[in-house]
């Protein structure tokens, strides 16, 4: 009978030894360490990413100039030809590369993405680059004529509201609102 129940043991083999429990016990081990090591790693990526989104989205969103100053239109006393402001970096900035910066003009009837405009930039001893730095200024001159793309605007008349966008490489866009008033001058201040 002792052997009878012996054989029958092995036969069914429905026991569970101590070995094998420890080999299913190490295997769920392994695959919980596997699937948390692509979880962390996974985690920490997309956190690294997300991260440098904000860092962009922050240093995008942020205008880099300000408006320093007033903001003049120069002409004959009949029309304003030339708008004429002065800017600098805000706090904490980057450079501005004026060379790559683009100004647009629009009015109730006009919209040009990229005015003609000079710029003369007041820059620290020894600093000869186009760039707009810390503690530097940079006087703007915008050119109105042939501002409708077909020549026949040649400035701007009493009473026009017109907007200018500064608009750098990197950065915000600085938007310059202003309307003429019912009295020109050669040199006129113009207000928003």
């Amino acid at each position: 009978m002792k052997e009878e129940r012996a054989k029958s043991i092995f036969r069914d083999r429905k026991g569970f030894t101590g070995l094998e429990a420890a080999i299913v016990l190490t295997a769920f081990v392994v695959v919980a360490a596997v699937f948390s090591y692509m979880v962390l790693g996974a985690g920490f990526f997309s956190t690294e990413k997300a991260k440098a989104v904000v860092h962009t989205g922050v240093e995008s969103a942020t205008s880099s100039a300000e408006l320093v100053g007033d903001v003049i239109g120069i002409g004959d006393g009949t029309e304003i030809t030339t708008i004429n402001f002065t800017i600098q970096l805000t706090a904490g900035q980057n450079p501005v590369d004026l060379n790559k910066s683009v100004i647009s003009f629009t009015n109730k009837s006009i919209h040009n993405e990229s005015v003609t405009w000079t710029y003369t930039v007041y820059q620290e001893v020894g600093s000869s680059n186009n760039l707009l730095e810390a503690n530097e200024k940079a006087e703007i001159m915008v050119y109105l004529a042939g501002v409708d793309d077909a020549g026949l605007v040649t400035g701007l008349g009493t009473y026009n509201k017109f907007t200018l966008e500064f608009k750098p490489e990197l950065g915000g866009t600085l938007p310059i609102i202003r309307t003429t008033p019912g009295a020109l001058y050669n040199v006129t201040r113009l207000y928003s």
